[in-house]
């Protein structure tokens, strides 16, 4: 078998929160030809498969999980592929990481992933979570994705095939788990300058507002329709709450943050508390954003 594969690997090396214990095991997938492999291994084995990316939307609990993670490191791209209807395509492999995408879009003058400005993660786990902020969604700009399944291998999938909710991706017409090969982006040219601007603008506005530079998997909880979960937080008293060395963060209370050897026994009583308090003072059960495993 030609897969890289890698015992016991550390989840909280692997995730941004920096808590959780280990998998049973890595799978390294490096280009297509590796899928055959990697389907077999995963018909042959019990264990549940899960994408990692760059494991900045997880919670991952502490212990022995029974995972397989899947790591890709193919990353084609970002290039230009053709212009289509006023917009320029550009492809890329899921493995990219998305500062680097909005950089090179950036250097390219071309606008559209802006919005995208400041999130941590990689292509797959954006498009797999419609990563956004600041009105802005990854499926806004999503022209085709190549995804792969053990039974029906490679397939390009139209966005118009796909369902971009809040914070969760869907593709009926591609049955079972799925994991995002590639993704194609519908662009509009813009000068270097202006998306430059665009870009500073709402990074400075997250750094303002969100603790851009701690370890944390990002907002933990949901925005209920209509509301914020940060203010919910806040006004419930939860801004800078701690259990361990777990806390919600004193610049927004709807990021979570790892203040040192946190554990993810913590994360989740912490997760409990706030949920909680929010409940109690304002009748709404807020829903996890984090991916707890």
């Amino acid at each position: 078998m030609a897969l890289e594969l890698i015992s016991n690997p550390s989840l909280a090396e692997r995730t941004t929160l920096g808590v959780g214990g280990s998998a049973e095991v890595e799978i390294v997938v490096r280009d297509a030809a590796d899928l055959d492999d990697l389907s077999e291994f995963l018909t042959t084995r019990t264990l549940r498969p899960f994408a990692i990316g760059e494991g900045s939307n997880i919670l991952a609990q502490d212990g022995s999980l029974d995972l397989a993670l899947i790591r890709t490191e193919t990353t084609p791209g970002p290039e230009r592929v053709e212009k289509r209807d006023n917009k320029l395509i550009v492809r890329c492999g899921a493995a990219q990481r998305l500062p680097g995408l909005l950089g090179w879009a950036q250097m390219a003058g071309l606008s559209g992933l802006e919005g995208l400005t400041g999130i941590p993660g990689s292509v797959g786990g954006g498009v797999a979570m419609n990563a956004g902020s600041y009105g802005t969604e990854i499926g806004d700009v999503i022209s085709r994705i190549r995804i792969w399944t053990p039974s029906g291998g490679l397939v390009w999938v139209d966005a118009k095939e796909c369902e971009f909710e809040y914070r969760r991706f869907s593709c009926p017409t591609v049955p079972g788990k799925a994991l995002i090969w590639e993704a194609e982006f519908a662009l509009t040219e813009e000068s270097p300058k202006a998306v430059r601007a665009a870009m500073k603008e709402i990074y400075d506005k997250k750094k303002a507002t969100q603790p851009v530079t701690a370890r944390s998997a990002g907002c933990v909880f949901k925005n209920p329709e209509g509301e914020s979960a940060g203010k919910l937080l806040d006004e419930a008293g939860m801004k800078g709450a701690t259990v361990g060395n777990m806390a919600f963060s004193d610049v927004h209370a709807n990021f979570m943050i790892n203040l040192g050897e946190g554990k993810a026994t913590e994360a989740l009583e912490l997760l409990e508390m706030g949920r909680n308090a929010v409940r109690e003072q304002f009748g709404i059960t807020l829903k996890t954003e984090v991916i707890i495993l």
